[in-house]
């Protein structure tokens, strides 16, 4: 049997290597599962202590994704076997967020290097992967989305975090329209660091083994860096959509009041640009419930410590399991694939303020620990 997640370790001209980690179900667009995201965090925590390894590759296999996102079909199952209904009691959901939200911090604060190849598509947990790496390369074919919307759901694996970090009014359109995003624009943004062609990465593979990289963590970086800027085409295109339209969505989706974005949101699909069109179209499909909760999150968690964003975002994921729209949302796309949800509450107007305070309520009992309680505390 194939293993999920591939482990190499290659050889470089110096004394040290260079670890790389392949996610490889390419049928599922390399889908995140739960014994994925414990075989990454087990292995670049083992690479983080073994002073053989200088820098970690992260990439997925085939041409098609880094990784698209989660395993939604264990997420369904998991909500499905859930008798009581209670949302500490769906043990798949509390296990997986656990593990894949402290994957995810792990490579926030990674202090060797971690290039991070976002070829493909990008969405979702994909993006949680990314986010956190400190050299991102994007390519000609990257899909960069955070599409939680269409599910019922909201940009969790810290994407709360980044998106409420973008200029006023495009962290929100992003969030509410789950728009695709290239290359250019993920620069732009500073979602990603460098641009590079699609079918370079054997080629730099190469150029990254022929160097030595025996001088400690500060240097590495540093020769990381200069070597993905010397791979840069250059011609840099031109600029995307969301570059393009950067003012007007600014202008629109900016401001605390989410009735003015759902009716600038709307306008859109009215618009000459079919990527616009597009974006307002997936809004107007998506869940109002998954609207207003992450238009409330990337509000709230503006201020807050990486770390405090992922603890919060593990209360509102575990009561998305039952509170809300995902487990349709999951049924009418992935499983019984009609396309047809039927979003509860059915309007922006239903799902208020006040109805929306139900996904921010601690779901364990009394006595127990957050389980991401440590996370960013010292040991």
């Amino acid at each position: 049997m194939t293993a999920a997640v591939l482990q190499e370790i290659l050889p470089t001209a110096g004394q040290t290597k260079i670890g790389v980690l392949t996610l490889n179900t390419p049928a599922t667009l390399n889908g995140l599962s739960l014994p994925m995201c414990r075989t990454l965090l087990e292995t670049l925590n083992q690479w983080a202590a073994d002073p053989d390894i200088a820098l970690v590759i992260l990439r997925g296999a085939g041409d098609r994704a880094f990784s698209a996102g989660g395993d939604l079909h264990s997420m369904y199952t998991g909500m499905q076997e859930n008798a009581t209904g209670k949302a500490w009691d769906n043990t798949h959901a509390r296990e997986f967020f656990a593990v894949e939200y402290e994957l995810d911090y792990r490579i926030h604060t990674y202090e060797k290097p971690i290039l991070c190849w976002g070829s493909g598509i990008v969405m979702g947990g994909g993006v949680g992967l990314m986010m956190g790496a400190s050299h991102r390369v994007v390519t000609d074919t990257t899909r960069f989305a955070m599409p939680e919307i269409s599910i019922g759901l909201f940009p969790d694996v810290g994407g709360t975090w980044m998106l409420s970090r973008l200029p006023d009014g495009i962290g929100v359109f992003l969030a509410l329209t789950g728009a695709q995003l290239g290359s250019a624009d993920c620069e732009l943004l500073g979602l990603a660091d460098y641009t590079l062609a699609a079918d370079s990465y054997e080629a730099l593979l190469q150029r990254l083994q022929a160097q030595k990289w025996d001088d400690g963590m500060a240097y590495n970086h540093a020769q990381l860096r200069r070597l993905l800027l010397e791979k840069r085409p250059a011609d840099a295109g031109t600029p995307g959509p969301l570059e393009q339209h950067y003012t007007e969505i600014r202008q629109r989706c900016g401001g605390n009041d989410l009735d003015v974005v759902d009716q600038a949101l709307r306008a859109f699909a009215n618009h000459q640009d079919p990527w616009l069109q597009r974006a307002a179209k997936t809004y107007m499909r998506g869940s109002p419930g998954s609207a207003r909760l992450s238009f409330t999150l990337l509000k709230d968690v503006r201020f807050m410590s990486l770390a405090e964003v992922f603890r919060l975002e593990y209360i509102v994921s575990l009561n998305c399991g039952v509170q809300g729209d995902l487990q349709e949302g999951i049924r009418a796309l992935i499983i019984d694939k009609d396309k047809s949800p039927r979003w509860n509450p059915a309007t922006l107007e239903e799902a208020s303020h006040k109805w929306v305070q139900r996904f921010f309520e601690i779901p364990w009992p009394a006595e127990q620990e957050h389980p991401l309680g440590k996370l960013g505390k010292a040991n």
